[in-house]
C-alpha cells in the first residue's frame, strides 16, 4: 500500500510538470527563441557559475552552523557533499533532497536532530523569499504588485475559493488538534510515543538558532545565500540583450517569483519556473513571451545542470570515503 502511495505521488508529480512544461511552451515561436539564443552573451555565464557556487559555499557555512549548535561535528567536505547530494535528488523527486541530505550528515545516529536543523533551514529561506517580495514591492509597487495579485494570489485564492484568514485558521486547528492527540496518548499508544519522540527531537534542531555562537554570522551566510542568487539572476539578464537594460530591482524580482514557484510539487520546479518567469517577463516588461522562455531556460537548465554535475561528483566521494572506512 504504502509502495502504491509513493508510485501515485511521484506519477501525480510528473505529470503535473508535464502540463505546466506544455503551459510554458505550447506558444513559443521556435524561431525567436533560436535567434535569441544565438545573440546571447556567453561570457556573463562565467560570472553566473560564480555566485551558484557561491550560493552552495554560503549554504555550507550555513548549515554546518546549524548541525554545531545541535550537537553535530560534521566535517566541512561532507555537508559539502551531502548538501550536493541532496540537490540532486531534488530534481528528480521533490522534496527527497532534504531527507538524503540529513541521512549523510546524521550518520546512524540523530536523524530527527538534523532534520530540525533543515527545517530551521527553511524557514529562513520562506523568510528571506517574503523579505524579497516585500522590497519588490517598496521599490516599484505599481510595477510588480499587479502581478502578485493579479498572477499569483488572484488564481491560488480562486482556486481554493477560501480566503486566506479561513485557510490558515483550519490548518492551525488540525495541526493543534493532531499534536495534542499525539502527546496526549503517547503513553498509551506506541505509535503516537514514536510520533511524539520524533517531534521532539525536530524541535530540537529547530530550535538550534538559540545555540548558534555567532548569530551575526549566521545572518551574513544567508545573506550571501540569497545575494548569490541576486547575482546569478542578474547575469543571465545582461546575457540577454533584449533584457541586458534591467536592474538589480528586476533580478530581486525574478528571484522572488522564481522562489514561488518552486513551491509546486514538479520535479525541479520544472515548468512552474519557466511559466511564471516567462509571464513576468511578458506581462510586465512587455516583451516576447519567447525571450521569457529563454531567461527562464538558460537560468534554470544552467544551474540545473550544475546541481547535476555536483551531485554526482559528491555522490562518488561519499561512496568511495565510505568504502574506505569500512575497509
Amino acid at each position: 500500500m504504502a509502495r502504491a502511495r509513493e508510485v501515485l505521488k511521484y506519477t501525480l508529480s510528473f505529470a503535473l510538470a508535464g502540463v505546466l512544461v506544455w503551459f510554458a511552451f505550447r506558444s513559443v515561436d521556435w524561431t525567436a527563441f533560436w535567434e535569441g539564443l544565438k545573440v546571447t552573451r556567453w561570457g556573463y555565464l562565467i560570472p553566473f557559475f560564480a555566485a551558484s557556487v557561491g550560493a552552495l559555499v554560503f549554504r555550507v557555512f550555513r548549515w554546518r552552523a546549524l548541525l554545531k549548535s545541535s550537537g553535530h561535528r560534521s566535517g566541512w567536505l561532507t555537508v559539502w557533499d551531502a548538501n550536493n547530494v541532496g540537490n540532486l535528488s531534488n530534481i528528480v523527486v521533490p522534496g527527497s533532497g532534504e531527507f538524503v541530505r540529513c541521512g549523510y550528515a546524521a550518520g546512524k545516529n540523530g536523524f530527527a536532530d538534523v532534520f530540525g536543523t533543515v527545517v530551521m533551514e527553511r524557514a529562513w529561506d520562506v523568510l528571506a523569499v517574503l523579505v524579497m517580495i516585500v522590497l519588490a514591492l517598496v521599490l516599484d509597487r505599481d510595477k510588480f504588485g499587479p502581478f502578485f495579485a493579479e498572477q499569483v494570489w488572484a488564481p491560488l485564492s480562486g482556486r481554493l475559493n477560501l480566503s486566506l484568514g479561513w485557510l490558515l485558521a483550519v490548518l492551525v486547528l488540525l495541526v493543534a488538534a493532531g499534536l495534542w492527540a499525539v502527546f496526549r496518548f503517547r503513553d498509551r499508544s506506541r505509535l503516537c510515543g514514536r510520533i511524539a519522540g520524533g517531534l521532539v527531537s525536530v524541535g530540537n534542531g529547530f530550535a538550534s538558532f538559540r545555540k548558534v555562537e555567532r548569530k551575526g554570522l549566521f545572518l551574513l551566510y544567508t545573506l550571501g545565500i540569497w545575494f548569490m542568487y541576486l547575482l546569478m539572476c542578474y547575469s543571465i539578464q545582461r546575457a540577454i540583450p533584449e533584457l541586458s537594460g534591467l536592474g538589480l530591482e528586476d533580478a530581486l524580482f525574478f528571484t522572488a517569483v522564481g522562489n514561488i514557484a518552486s513551491v509546486i510539487p514538479v520535479p525541479g520546479g520544472i515548468g512552474a519556473y519557466h511559466y511564471l518567469v516567462a509571464l513576468s517577463v511578458s506581462s510586465i516588461y512587455g516583451r516576447s513571451w519567447e525571450t521569457g522562455i529563454l531567461f527562464a531556460t538558460l537560468q534554470h537548465e544552467l544551474h540545473a545542470v550544475l546541481i547535476l554535475i555536483l551531485g554526482v561528483v559528491s555522490y562518488v566521494a561519499l561512496t568511495l570515503r565510505s568504502r574506505n572506512h569500512r575497509a
